[in-house]
């Protein structure tokens, strides 16, 4: 019997909104992969999607998505098609720390996790129909220097090295959708909800939005119908909205080969 069932994976998947996000797909009958560097917290939000659900196909994957090491392993302990890959892990520390590989935490965890899985799991994505990457990024983003992007001349500043990598998420998805959609693979990154979560508390923050409602917008992205084919595109509230910092090909490109540079970090 053919396996009809779509895989998807979902990084930072016991967050506030990535938790919703799992949610709204096992709803919709995909075989879920949660993945996080935390076990007790991934086993607790697959024991919750299943019992919301009714889905028992939800899996468990602890990698740190800030280790290129771990995400490459992961990548080989994958076993079959993906169907959609959403990136949503992030985290912004309050003081500059380096993950073992010595890279600035949020550079390596926001913006190179993302490269990473796009790089390491596109290839499960080829020939699948309408196979998508979703990159959850932000309004709150800019301020991208890429003559130091890990902070080791300037001050750190956990707020602004946050809007750099929304930044880059969003320029990032531009420049893996021109090369992902001659395999027919999308690539599209949003701003999603405002909730209330570990990572908004970070910043001083609370939220107005519930984490199904911040969730709103990724799964849009995930499951729309109506945008099937569409690639390369920013969206806030359901909507499609134009993007200053992916519109800048040179600059996109600049980000890329600083990324692809990284992925065997010493």
């Amino acid at each position: 019997m053919p396996d009809n069932k779509k895989n998807a994976i979902i990084t930072g998947a016991y967050g506030a909104i990535g938790q919703a996000i799992a949610e709204g797909l096992a709803a919709e009958g995909f075989r879920v992969t949660l993945v996080g560097r935390d076990k007790v917290r991934l086993e607790k939000a697959r024991t919750s999607i299943m019992q919301i659900t009714s889905n028992p196909e939800i899996f468990c994957e602890v990698v740190d998505l800030g280790l290129h090491k771990e995400i490459l392993e992961f990548s080989k302990r994958w076993a079959g098609p993906l169907h959609l890959l959403v990136n949503n892990a992030a985290t912004a520390p309050r003081k500059r720390i380096e993950t073992p590989e010595g890279i600035e935490v949020q550079w390596a965890t926001n913006v190179l996790g993302y490269f990473w899985m796009i790089r390491y799991f596109s290839p499960f994505m080829e020939g699948q129909p309408d196979a998508r990457v979703v990159n959850v990024a932000s309004y709150w983003a800019g301020g991208m220097n890429l003559s130091d992007p890990e902070f080791k001349s300037r001050p750190y500043d956990n707020d602004v090295a946050y809007r750099q990598a929304k930044q880059a998420n969003r320029m990032i998805s531009a420049a893996f959708a021109d090369r992902l959609k001659i395999n027919g693979i999308i690539v599209n990154s949003c701003h999603p909800g405002d909730v209330n979560s570990k990572l908004s508390n970070a910043f001083g923050f609370g939220g107005s939005e519930s984490p199904r409602e911040g969730a709103a917008t990724p799964l849009y992205l995930c499951l729309s119908p109506e945008l099937a084919g569409i690639t390369g595109q920013y969206y806030e509230h359901l909507r499609q909205t134009s993007c200053k910092f992916s519109g800048d090909r040179q600059e996109v490109e600049r980000l890329f080969d600083v990324c692809d540079q990284a992925t065997y970090p010493g």
